[in-house]
């Protein structure tokens, strides 16, 4: 990628993220973050340079800049890149760590996130906007739909099938042939030995159904 990427979301993930293009030679242009407090503020030796909708800074994607959407709220995160997208008519760029591992045979769409130690195998299927966290790995012929999130840690094996939208917390084991529905929501540690369905939170080992309330999120 040759030209500077703008990161919305001057968070825990954008700062990761910068660190990730830094590290594979892409500059950095700067944050674009919605809280007041931070803009014209430096952050990591990079600027927070307005809001996420700054008309000032936007007219550059796609232009001079690429875009990387580093927002874990599902709702916002589409919204910028739809915006991206019907606005600028870009797409965000996917941000790979180069000391993750992912196999030249897949398939994915964009706007990934995939931090330091990933492991992504042969025949895996990743849609767009997926945060995969540190030590996680997608096994063979694994599917992840799009707006994943995989804490760090975790373990999807050999063909799993992860729908859209859905949270993994960190150091879960999801075992081979597993189906996790639209939106579930995957606890902490948990080992999942059965499909979950659509909408569904659940926890322990073996995984089961709990209120939605007793999970907390956990990167």
């Amino acid at each position: 990628m040759e030209n500077p990427v703008i990161i919305f979301g001057a968070n825990p993930i954008g700062r990761a993220a910068k660190e990730l293009f830094e590290k594979n030679g892409v500059v950095v242009y700067g944050f674009l973050d919605d809280d007041k407090r931070l803009h014209q503020k430096e952050l990591d030796e990079v600027i927070v340079l307005g809001a996420t909708d700054d008309q000032g800074f936007l007219k550059l994607i796609g232009k001079k800049c690429e875009a990387f959407v580093a927002v874990d709220e599902i709702p916002l995160r589409k919204s910028i890149s739809k915006m991206l997208n019907d606005v600028r008519h870009v797409q965000p760029v996917n941000a790979i760590h180069p000391q993750a591992s992912v196999s030249g045979k897949l398939e994915m769409g964009y706007g990934n996130f995939i931090d330091r130690g990933v492991l992504v195998s042969v025949g895996a299927k990743i849609g767009s906007h997926c945060l995969l966290h540190a030590n996680s790995v997608v096994g063979v012929g694994a599917g992840l739909g799009s707006y994943v999130q995989l804490g760090m840690g975790s373990i999807i094996n050999a063909g799993v099938t992860i729908e859209d939208e859905v949270f993994i917390g960190s150091g879960v084991t999801i075992v081979a042939g597993v189906t996790i529905g639209k939106g579930a929501r995957v606890g902490a540690g948990s080992v999942v030995i059965g499909s979950v369905k659509a909408g569904e939170t659940v926890f322990g080992n073996p995984a089961a159904p709990v209120r939605a309330a007793a999970i907390s999120p956990a990167k």
